[in-house]
């Protein structure tokens, strides 16, 4: 009887959560293929040039150390300026081989205005570059392999580069993807539309269903104005309950914590990050799936189906414990501009 009253004690009080209990766990990151754990370094050499609003942090491979390496443009979420809060996707990137450059284009949430987003990010690319082409005991970097990722703001960022590389005076990306792209209230880095994005540029766009930060405005006017690009794809994550913890298809879902890669910019953006972030099926089979796919293709001649987006797998999110088939994401692709405008998000 006292065992009982304790059970049920600890029921109400929170203690125990009997429906969490009884749910499937999450899809485990797979051992082969994009988003996989096939990496060929074993470490990772992080280095701080980012005190100033223009700098930037820097991610090499090593052991072994490489002469020469891809470069990997990251560019942060608005606020969200510490690599911690992405860290565990520039480790995947890096410990494949890649540089990963981190721009850091904001002093604070609240300073500069938004107008000096791109170039601060433009000069932190170029710095970057120019130390690890000149730095003695750097990873050189191989321009001609060159790809950008960019999340929230940082996506809006990532797209104006992209449309706009040469008269910037950044080299021209091979594969670029944008992260739940958006710029809420603030206009600075946005362009009328995104024709500029060169054929030749592979283009991935991930938004999420509920995503009530910036929504997915940004990201189909990407996907619809870059017309010029024919190998471009828009992927829609959907939410899914089934296991724990749940999928919320929600802003912030490439968020992934490595504490390693702590920057020292402790703010509001990292305190949220720390409550929200989560390592789970949206990086392996969602972000971090289809970069790899976008560099292997671009690299290797490998995955090009899935970069392309005409893969059955591009739409798989993984298994729960189960084995039920995680919620698959929704694919639209250039044929599919029409349809895409008659949806209402």
């Amino acid at each position: 009887m006292i065992s009982t009253w304790i059970s049920l004690l600890f029921f109400f009080l929170g203690g125990i959560d009997y429906s969490e209990a009884a749910k499937p766990d999450g899809p485990e990151q797979p051992a082969f293929g994009p988003g996989g754990t096939q990496y060929t370094h074993e470490a990772v050499k992080f280095s701080q040039f980012a005190a100033q609003e223009d700098g930037f942090w820097l991610f090499e491979p090593q052991s072994p150390s490489p002469e020469k390496a891809p470069v990997v443009v990251f560019t942060h979420g608005y606020g969200a300026i510490n690599p911690m809060i992405y860290g565990a996707w520039i480790r995947h990137l890096v410990q494949q081989g890649n540089i990963v450059i981190y721009p850091r284009y904001q002093n604070s949430i609240f300073s500069p205005g938004t107008r000096h987003f791109v170039p601060n990010a433009v000069a932190g690319i170029q710095s970057a570059l120019k130390l690890l082409s000149e730095e003695e005991g750097r990873v050189r970097p191989d321009t001609s392999a060159f790809f950008m990722a960019g999340h929230s703001y940082g996506g809006a960022i990532t797209a104006n580069i992209t449309a706009r590389y040469e008269v910037l005076g950044i080299p021209k990306p091979k594969g670029v993807l944008l992260c739940a792209p958006g710029t809420g209230p603030l206009k600075g880095g946005l362009l009328e539309h995104y024709q500029g994005i060169a054929p030749d540029i592979r283009l991935g766009i991930i938004v999420s269903l509920n995503d009530y930060v910036v929504g997915e405005k940004l990201g189909r006017k990407v996907f619809e104005t870059a017309t010029n690009t024919p190998s471009r794809f828009l992927l829609r994550q959907l939410p899914d309950e089934h296991g724990t913890p749940a999928l919320t298809a929600g802003h912030n879902e490439c968020y992934a914590l490595d504490e390693a890669f702590d920057g020292g910019v402790h703010n509001v953006s990292l305190k949220r990050a720390k409550q929200v972030a989560q390592e789970n099926a949206s990086d392996y089979f969602g972000y971090w799936k289809m970069l790899d796919a976008i560099m292997a293709c671009e690299l290797e001649g490998e995955n090009c189906d899935l970069a392309k987006g005409i893969a059955d797998e591009v739409v798989y999110m993984g298994e729960w414990s189960d084995g039920q088939a995680v919620q698959p994401m929704e694919l639209w692709l250039p044929q599919d501009t029409a349809q895409l405008h008659t949806t209402n998000r």
